[in-house]
């Protein structure tokens, strides 16, 4: 196999097409969700988001403490 034929395959097998969404848009719903966290940690008191995402740690299986 000679590099153009390599080229040549590797060329043809890549998608063409980009995904659908804009990366603006991605990009702004990422924003969006971050302020939006952020937000509400801001209005709840420090134990409750600790005890949050301390059970979401012990739901996925990772050690904490």
């Amino acid at each position: 196999m000679n590099t153009s034929t390599i080229a040549s395959t590797f060329t043809t097998s890549m998608p063409r097409k980009m995904a659908s969404t804009p990366v603006l848009a991605q990009l702004g719903a990422a924003l969006l969700l971050g302020f939006v966290m952020l937000y509400a940690v801001g209005f709840s008191e420090a134990s409750v988001v600790h005890n949050a995402a301390h059970d979401v740690r012990h739901a996925t299986g990772r050690p904490c403490h």
